[in-house]
């Protein structure tokens, strides 16, 4: 009598198909980086989409803050520009804030100046949903008195911080 253990093949673990190993490994981690591809690329457009959010509203906040800084009547003086430091924050409103109430609102007054702002042209620097910085092209024609009047045409680096849902400028520098 043989003895039934001794011809015996061991048992081995079949070898997994080609067709298990891309149904179970390769088509999943296929998925996970194409799920992560997808998230970055949304990730980054969204990026984007708030910078040009941010560079259309800061360039308009820029436009309008320019024209109120720089207009005003000598009957409308002080009331034109306690508006304007409303569209100002930090450092540079305090300074603005200094120079109106020592100088202008009294020239304006007393020599009869009065100055009209616009803006034909800004274009965005840089933008960030907090930060931004606008170049505005300003044309400014002032009158003093019965004289005739002068036009001036200017450029403003304009930087705007976010505060709150509203930017304001923080920085007015002539270029």
């Amino acid at each position: 009598m043989e003895d039934e253990g001794s011809t015996a093949v061991p048992a081995t673990r079949p070898r997994p198909t080609w067709s298990r190993v891309v149904a179970f490994a390769v088509l999943p981690a296929l998925a996970l980086l194409l799920a992560l591809g997808a998230g970055y690329l949304k990730w980054q457009d969204n990026g984007v989409r708030n910078g040009e959010v941010a560079a259309a509203t800061s360039m308009q906040a820029a436009r309008d803050g320019t024209v109120a800084l720089l207009s005003y009547t000598p009957d409308k003086v002080e009331q034109q520009l306690g508006a304007a430091r409303d569209l100002l924050t930090g450092q540079f409103r305090d300074s603005y804030t200094s120079l109106t109430n020592d100088v202008v609102i009294p020239g304006a007054k007393q020599k009869q100046i009065a100055a009209v702002a616009s803006v034909p042209a800004a274009a965005s620097v840089s933008a960030t949903p907090e930060k931004a910085v606008v170049l505005v092209f300003v044309n400014q024609t002032v009158t003093v008195g019965n004289d005739a009047p002068t036009d001036t045409n200017s450029s403003v680096r304009v930087t705007l911080e976010k505060v709150g849902d509203r930017w304001l400028i923080s920085e007015f520098d002539p270029v």
